[in-house]
C-alpha cells in the first residue's frame, strides 16, 4: 500500500478547519493545518504536502498572497492550490487562476466534491 497523501488545510475558522480535517483523514489522507497564509507557507515548506487548500481572507497573509509565496519558491512552486473561499464572485475566481491556483470552490462546500478535487490533483 502506497503513504498517504498529505494535504495541508488552512483556514482561520477553527470549525472549517476541523470539519476539512475529519473529512480528509476519514478517506485516508494525512492533514496538516494552518490558522494564518503566513503558517501555510511555512508549513509547506517544511513538510512538503501534495496538496494546499487555502481560505481566502484570512489574517496575516491572505490567500492569495499565501498562493503568491508558494509559486515563488522553488519548493513549492508546483505544489497544486485549491481555494476555498465564501468569495463567490467570478472576478475571484478568475484572479485565482492568475495566481496559479488549481481549483477553487466556495462554501459551503460539498464534502464529497472536495475529496473529488483532492483525489484528482493528489493523484489519489
Amino acid at each position: 500500500m502506497s503513504p498517504a497523501k498529505t494535504v495541508l488545510v488552512c483556514d482561520d475558522d477553527p470549525v472549517i478547519l476541523r470539519l476539512l480535517q475529519v473529512n480528509l483523514e476519514l478517506e485516508g489522507y494525512r492533514v496538516l493545518t494552518a490558522n494564518n497564509g503566513e503558517e501555510a507557507v511555512e508549513v509547506a515548506r517544511s513538510d512538503r504536502p501534495d496538496l494546499v487548500i487555502l481560505d481566502i481572507m484570512m489574517p496575516r497573509l491572505n490567500g492569495y498572497e499565501a498562493a503568491e509565496k508558494l509559486r515563488a519558491a522553488p519548493e513549492t512552486a508546483t505544489l497544486p492550490i485549491v481555494f476555498l473561499s465564501a468569495k463567490a464572485q467570478t472576478s475571484d475566481a478568475e484572479r485565482a487562476r492568475s495566481y496559479g491556483v488549481e481549483e477553487y470552490l466556495t462554501k459551503p462546500f460539498d464534502p464529497s466534491h472536495l475529496l473529488e478535487v483532492v483525489e484528482r490533483l493528489t493523484g489519489g
